[in-house]
């Protein structure tokens, strides 16, 4: 395969997953790399350095969708340790602890104050969204807390469900299709697709002990 061939599926792949500003810059980076001495992950590193948190100050989401296993949870909070780095306010909930709180603070009269402080971080990461069903009302409650943020704030959410079947989780299709409305509105999504991390590890250490025996 060319580079110019390369270089533009490079170009699709960044414009599909919504990546403009590691588009722009990894050309320059690599150019430098090459130049002056460097490793894949030194590379990788600097790539991702140059996109500078874009998506907090627009409050756009970022959705991980994939099997378990195949890294969301650590590109997540890779995520959210840069957000605290910038100063930025952040929470981590997975999706069942924060229905949870959700359910809590309705049943104590003080939804609306607890949605006002959940609008007000500048990222919130819920994890885990798909792996156990929701009532019918921590499905609503979880939609009001998605709407309060809407173009307030920014969500990271990591799934392993695709879209197509998130009325799993919501219950109903009418509040699935509100669920994605609010979050896929300027979001990057991101198909974190392959074989679980664990399990090649797990399969990897099984070969070693084999091996040694």
């Amino acid at each position: 395969m060319s580079d110019a061939t390369i270089d533009a599926r490079i170009d699709l792949f960044l414009v599909e997953l919504r990546m403009p500003s590691i588009r722009r810059a990894y050309r320059k980076i690599g150019k430098h790399v090459a130049q002056h001495g460097g490793d894949y992950v030194a590379f990788l590193h600097d790539v991702l350095e140059e996109a500078k948190g874009d998506y907090l100050r627009d409050h756009t989401n970022v959705i991980a969708v994939g099997g378990s296993g195949t890294g969301k949870t650590h590109v997540s909070i890779g995520l959210g340790v840069e957000a605290c780095r910038q100063s930025k306010r952040v929470r981590f909930f997975t999706a069942a602890d924060l229905v949870s709180e959700l359910e809590e603070a309705n049943e104590q009269h003080q939804l609306h104050r607890y949605l006002k402080r959940f609008a007000a971080w500048d990222l919130v990461i819920i994890d885990e969204l798909g792996y156990l069903p929701l009532t019918e009302r921590g499905a609503e409650l979880l939609f009001q807390a998605f709407s309060a943020r809407h173009e307030q704030g920014s969500v990271i959410v990591n799934t392993n469900l695709p879209f197509a079947e998130w009325t799993q989780v919501f219950r109903t299709e009418r509040l699935a299709v509100a669920m994605l409305d609010r979050i896929t509105h300027r979001a990057h999504i991101l198909e974190m697709n392959g074989e679980s991390f664990r399990l090649r590890a797990a399969r990897s250490r099984a070969r070693r002990k084999d091996a040694a025996s």
